[in-house]
Parts: structure tokens; C-alpha cells; sequence
């Protein structure tokens, strides 16, 4: 009888384990479909409202939720492809800077859109004199986090500096700004979309070698917190006498 609850709880943890990743995937899915959608729904809704002022039959058809929400995605991705190539020819190219010299007359907005923009811009260009995606020891001395520099600057004293984002894992939209020395920084070859995938699977995709060795406390006192008290723990109870028999 021992067996069948074992058995049991394997099949589970295999399911569990087989669903996770599908999950994951279908709540990043729906996430990006709603975000598309919401950007022409309006737009898609009223077009829908006067089809079917004429054409009662086929606006109630097209009315549907679902059916609104897809013909949005589809106007959505149409138009950010037209942008994107009407931007490098030279009137697309004017109209953009005509529409960001407006954004720019707009007291909040300006701010909002210079620093998506730059943070765009920085994603796809690599920060002269050092890596887009490193390492850095952080939260301790003794541990590395994936990082990615936004820039490299100077302090007071002309010391060359680095702004690096620590996302978390699987959510990379929340993480950390630390200002780490460049020397402090170690490159990698990975790409972004390399550093993307590992932080995402939290570490399950990525290279089975990382440039750096690593270097652990000789001593429990230089332990991370935690280890320390769990090592002393064990020491006290591989040295405390058997129980009598």
C-alpha cells in the first residue's frame, strides 16, 4: 500500500512539472495578445458598430469579443510593421521627428517618452568599452547575478562606472540599479536574447560554462548567511555523543 501513494505523487510531480512551463507560456501569450489588442479595439469597435449599422448580420458576427480582439492584433502588428519601415526612408523619418518634437512640448509626457526611447535605444547598442550582458557579485561578494549595462560613465574622480539592471527571475520587468565599477564587471559572450532565455527558465536554458570561477569562503565564518548556523549545526551533531542503547 506504501507504493501506490509514492506512485501516485510521482505522476503528480511529472504533471506539475510538465504544466509549469505551459503556464508560464500561456500567461506571457495572453499578455501580449491583450496589450496588442487594447491598442486598436477601440478603433476595431467603432468600425464594427457602423459595419453592422448597415449590415446588422455581419456586424453582429464581427461583434464577438474574441473577433475584435484578433482583427486589433492583426492592426496592431500591421502598423507597427509600417511604422518601422516608413521610418527609414527619409518622410517617415521626418514624420517621427515631427511627432517627438510635439511629445517634447508636453511637460510629463516628454520625460516618460526620452527615457523609453534611450532605454530602447540602449538595449540595441551595445555601451562602448565593455559587454552588454555581465556578471557582477551581488546581493555578496561571494554570489553573481546576470546583469545588463544600460551605460558607462565617470564619477568625481574620472573612475569609469557602469549602471547595471539586475532583473529577477522568471519576471525580468522588476530587478535592481547598481552603479558597479567596470572593473568590478565580468563580460560574457552571451547576447541579450541568451540572457533573456536563462533568466526566464531561471537557469534551466543557458551555456554549461560561465566565465568566472567561482570562488567560495574557505571558512564557515566567511559563510553566507545562513550557511554558517547550518554548518555549526551540523558540526555539534556529528560530534554529540550516541544515545545510549
Amino acid at each position: 500500500m506504501a507504493k501506490r501513494p509514492l506512485h501516485i505523487q510521482r505522476h503528480l510531480i511529472t504533471g506539475l512539472l510538465t504544466f509549469v512551463p505551459l503556464w508560464l507560456t500561456w500567461i506571457v501569450f495572453k499578455f501580449v495578445f491583450g496589450l496588442l489588442s487594447e491598442i486598436s479595439s477601440p478603433l476595431v469597435s467603432g468600425l464594427v458598430a457602423l459595419l453592422g449599422s448597415s449590415w446588422p448580420s455581419t456586424g453582429q458576427v464581427l461583434g464577438q469579443p474574441w473577433v475584435i480582439s484578433l482583427i486589433a492584433v492583426v492592426i496592431t502588428l500591421v502598423s507597427l510593421y509600417l511604422v518601422g519601415f516608413a521610418a527609414r526612408f527619409v518622410l517617415g523619418r521626418r514624420m517621427i521627428d515631427a511627432f517627438e518634437q510635439l511629445i517634447e512640448r508636453i511637460p510629463v509626457v516628454h520625460s516618460i517618452y526620452g527615457g523609453t526611447k534611450k532605454l530602447m535605444s540602449l538595449v540595441q547598442n551595445k555601451p562602448s568599452g565593455t559587454q552588454r550582458v555581465v556578471l557582477i557579485d551581488f546581493p555578496s561578494p561571494h554570489l553573481k547575478s546576470i546583469g545588463f549595462v544600460t551605460r558607462v560613465f565617470h564619477d568625481g574622480s574620472g573612475r569609469e562606472l557602469a549602471a547595471v539592471y539586475v532583473p529577477t527571475t522568471p519576471n525580468p520587468t522588476g530587478g535592481y540599479l547598481e552603479i558597479v565599477p567596470v572593473e568590478n564587471l565580468t563580460a560574457t559572450d552571451w547576447s541579450v536574447d541568451q540572457a533573456m532565455a536563462f533568466l526566464l527558465s531561471a537557469g534551466a536554458v543557458g551555456a554549461d560554462t560561465l566565465p568566472f570561477t567561482a570562488q567560495w569562503p574557505p571558512d564557515a565564518s566567511a559563510a553566507l548567511p545562513g550557511q554558517a548556523a547550518q554548518g555549526a549545526l551540523r558540526t555539534t551533531e556529528d560530534q554529540a555523543p550516541p544515545p545510549p542503547q
